[in-house]
């Protein structure tokens, strides 16, 4: 595995430095926060409680891993806003979201607040914020109005959404846009010093998730009961991604930002490369073989509520300008979080830990 992000650059630029992380009890952001403390970055998160005591943010003891600690909601403008400018951060990751698509179905008010009128919170806060920050707002790979043709979608493409989720995440680029045109526009830069950029990426698996309806914790959670595992849409196909994929590319792109604002404000896909497809079914047969035991069967559902079978990402742009490009293939980020799962030698950080290492390229 060649090395494109690599260690001591990134500390090179987030040691010592204010990041302010929302989102940061979520399986992503639990991730994110253990790379940044890594790096020598001080990380004050803001987000909800973790929703399950065996989270893995529980597990690695993240209060330790923080500067703050903030248990807050999105929706509460005068509170994040409070939060954000007394802290003066150099970095902004917006990642805190409702961000289940089945559950998008059940609470659709609650999932459009938190994803589109919290990310403007996020916003309206950057806009109080005296000193320069760069802000990365991560939404979702299922931001584009997908007609399930094949055809990796582009950062051009229309913007849309079936489900509450993707609709919800669609509407908060478009606010993200609005906000980058009216008050942070990029001739204006040297007068708001605020650097933002957009972020899609999807259907990321790793070790620690525990979410409900994913398919990875779906499986680890059938393997724990002796159960077997039951799909609901085994020939869907997904570009799976390792979570420290898409985590890489937002600390390198948040780099990259500080050297050169204006040319690296806008909107990347990073995703899979086009070729690197496997469905639902193959990644659980792939899972269970590196994890050992387990079986599965298919429990296709006729008028299900409706989910894409299709979606794909064209990360060239992210290629081109940032010489981002993935790291695992499908398989072995299916291996990687089989391994971690399997591995009842080392606590949760320990884990993390060895991945982290070993995909940035740093052993010591």
């Amino acid at each position: 595995m060649e090395k494109v992000v690599k260690a001591d650059y990134l500390r090179s630029v987030f040691d010592g430095k204010r990041v302010f992380l929302t989102g940061h009890t979520g399986f992503k952001g639990a991730w994110l926060l253990q790379i940044l403390q890594w790096l020598g970055a001080d990380v004050k998160g803001y987000s909800l409680e973790p929703e399950k005591q065996n989270d893995l943010y529980n597990q690695i003891f993240g209060d330790k891993r923080c500067y703050s600690s903030v248990i807050g909601d999105l929706r509460d403008l005068h509170k994040l806003q409070g939060e954000i400018v007394r802290y003066e951060p150099h970095f902004i990751f917006h990642l805190a979201a409702q961000a289940l698509v089945r559950r998008s179905y059940s609470t659709p008010v609650d999932t459009f607040m938190v994803n589109t009128q919290g990310t403007v919170h996020v916003m309206e806060a950057l806009r109080s914020l005296h000193e320069p920050c760069t802000a990365l707002m991560i939404t979702t790979d299922k931001v584009y109005e997908n007609p399930e043709r094949g055809i990796p979608f582009a950062e051009d493409e229309k913007l849309g959404g079936h489900d509450p989720y993707s609709a919800s995440k669609a509407a908060a680029e478009i606010a993200i846009a609005s906000y980058s045109r009216s008050f942070f526009h990029h001739s204006r830069y040297s007068n708001h010093r605020k650097a933002i950029a957009s972020v899609r990426a999807g259907n990321v698996i790793g070790g620690g998730d525990y979410s409900d309806d994913r398919i990875v914790p779906d499986i680890v959670r059938a393997l724990e009961f002796g159960e077997t595992v039951g799909l609901r849409n085994p020939k869907s196909i997904r570009p799976w991604q390792h979570v420290l994929e898409p985590l890489g590319a937002y600390l390198m792109l948040a780099a990259k930002m500080t050297e050169d604002p204006v040319k690296y404000s806008t909107t990347f896909n990073f995703g899979p490369n086009a070729d690197d497809m496997l469905t639902v079914e193959e990644l659980t047969q792939i899972f269970l073989q590196r994890f050992g035991t387990g079986s599965y069967e298919n429990l296709t559902v006729e008028n299900a509520l409706h989910e894409a079978k299709l979606l794909l990402l064209d990360s060239n742009k992210a290629k081109n300008m940032l010489g981002w490009v993935p790291q695992l293939d499908a398989r072995t980020a299916i291996q990687w979080t089989a391994d971690w799962y399997a591995d009842k030698g080392n606590d949760a950080h320990e884990k993390c830990m060895m991945q982290i290492k070993q995909y940035f390229g740093e052993f010591s």
